[in-house]
């Protein structure tokens, strides 16, 4: 059973950046896609970005909406994923939860729904 526990959210100022953590335990980092979802107040839970390792290398992907503003990544050695958020804005507001997605050959990552959730850590953007 996997256990995450997120960390680095906080109330920011639009334009202002931020960086979210996500330690992982209970199973071996490699084995598991990481990611975040957000929701906010009144919204439906979007997918936010999810990394997975490689063995040399990594491969991200990412909301369309976020490309270039958030950027995730991961630290094996530390069981831990990042999410680095840019250019924050008032719309960015909301719960984020870290994510992990069991590997699999044969399931594609579902962007409505993870295998195991963090309890989430709260972002707010003042404007």
């Amino acid at each position: 059973q996997v256990q995450l526990v997120e960390s680095g959210g906080g109330l920011v100022q639009a334009g202002d950046s931020l960086r979210l953590s996500c330690a992982a335990s209970g199973g071996t980092f490699s084995n598991y896609v990481m990611g975040w979802f957000r929701q906010a107040p009144g919204k439906e839970r979007q997918f936010v970005a999810h990394f997975t390792w490689l063995g040399a290398g990594y491969a991200t992907a990412y909301e369309d909406s976020l490309v270039g503003r958030f950027t995730i990544s991961g630290d094996n050695a530390k069981n831990t994923v990042y999410l680095q958020m840019n250019n924050l804005k008032p719309d960015d507001a909301a719960v984020y939860y870290c994510v992990a997605w069991k590997r699999s050959s044969t399931r594609s990552i579902n962007r409505s729904q993870a295998d195991y959730w963090g309890q989430g850590t709260q972002v707010t953007v003042s404007s």
